[in-house]
């Protein structure tokens, strides 16, 4: 993994100690469509699962991976669609 992958990979793994951490770039199947900047670096997908989570809603969650990446999405991010999880939750 390098580029913007690896950044945000390492950014949530310093942050959230992850069990499991799953950052892909999906920027292939946004070619050509609206926020692609034709960097191939615009739009991720992001599986984390951290205890940190625990006892957080969805809500919470999300905005605390967002407070991470915050200057990546203002600049560089288009879309990232997250599933934030703690140990031992599915879905």
């Amino acid at each position: 993994m390098e580029g913007l992958a690896a950044e945000i990979e390492r950014r949530l793994a310093a942050e959230f100690a992850p069990t499991r951490l799953d950052v892909v770039n999906d920027s292939a199947r946004h070619r050509g469509h609206m926020g692609d900047d034709g960097s191939g670096e615009s739009h991720f997908n992001v599986l984390i699962e951290s205890p940190a989570f625990l006892g957080l809603s969805r809500l919470a969650r999300q905005r605390a991976v967002n407070a991470v990446l915050a200057d990546l999405l203002a600049s560089r991010i288009h879309a990232l669609q997250l599933s934030c999880r703690a140990p031992g939750e599915h879905g």
